[in-house]
């Protein structure tokens, strides 16, 4: 299993997500997760599950060291990121994340300000890395500019429905990595007849499939389940392999409506 690295930092290239998934639940699949053989969980302020997420790993006889753990600032809070990041921390049950990201940009508090704060969360071990999210290519450009420490990735939508190649190179060029958030496009690719014929071909499902695309672009996919079947099923993404014209036909399929996560507060897209 190849790293995904940037910032003198390496990434597993997949994660388990947990957006919308809470309590007893997200627990159970934290765990699972972990047993299975992740080591990347991905979760927020605003997912209201950093208690769950901390239950989960404790239950695992997993070293804390050996997972990545990652948690974000909601955009309401960019001119208080240290409280935020205490606190998290206190419901996840842990001195430290190893990813702490600026979940969405906000013009209203000056992002200068906000970086520094996030600057203070690495210097002070209360942060490994820093990074930001649903950031476009001119808000990266500045991000960096402005960043004290340097910036891991940018966690952004991306699945096969939803062309980010751009603001991918973009990324790459400023020197990071990119993660990728809803990476089955909530669950509206899993009947896509072309992506089920690749499936098939391989002897998978539809969603490994997807998985893999993204992989393959040497991306970190973070899918999420509420459902403990599912997380193998997911994590199952390195004994096969999608030829050039799989990736082709996959790389084919955006469109104009593919977008998922788009909430008033958000940026102007590119």
């Amino acid at each position: 299993m190849q790293y995904v690295t940037a910032s003198g930092a390496a990434v597993l290239p997949i994660g388990l997500g947990t957006f919308q998934v809470e309590g007893e639940a997200c627990s159970a699949v934290v765990a699972e997760a972990l047993k299975v053989g992740y080591r990347h969980i991905d979760t927020a302020a605003a997912y209201g599950n950093e208690a769950a997420v901390g239950a989960g790993l404790r239950a695992a006889s997993v070293d804390r060291g050996d997972v990545f753990l990652t948690t974000k600032v909601w955009w309401t809070r960019l001119g208080e990121v240290e409280r935020s990041l205490e606190e998290s921390l206190g419901r996840l049950d842990t001195p430290y994340v190893d990813l702490f990201l600026i979940h969405w940009p906000n013009p209203a508090i000056p992002l200068a300000e906000t970086l520094a704060g996030m600057a203070r969360t690495k210097r002070s071990g209360l942060a490994r890395n820093i990074g930001i999210s649903n950031f476009t290519i001119a808000l990266m450009k500045e991000a960096v500019a402005l960043s004290p420490e340097p910036l891991l990735c940018n966690q952004i939508e991306v699945h096969p429905y939803l062309d980010q190649d751009r603001v991918i190179a973009a990324a790459r060029d400023l020197g990071l990595a990119v993660t990728a958030y809803s990476p089955i496009a909530r669950g509206a690719l899993i009947d896509d007849p072309a992506i089920a014929r690749i499936a098939a071909a391989h002897g998978r499902t539809t969603v490994q499939v997807a998985l893999r695309y993204l992989v393959q672009k040497d991306l970190t996919v973070i899918p999420r389940t509420a459902k403990v079947a599912r997380v193998a099923e997911n994590f199952a993404l390195f004994d096969f392999e999608l030829s050039a014209s799989d990736m082709q036909v996959l790389g084919s399929l955006a469109r104009a409506d593919g977008r998922k996560a788009n909430p008033g507060w958000a940026p102007a897209w590119d």
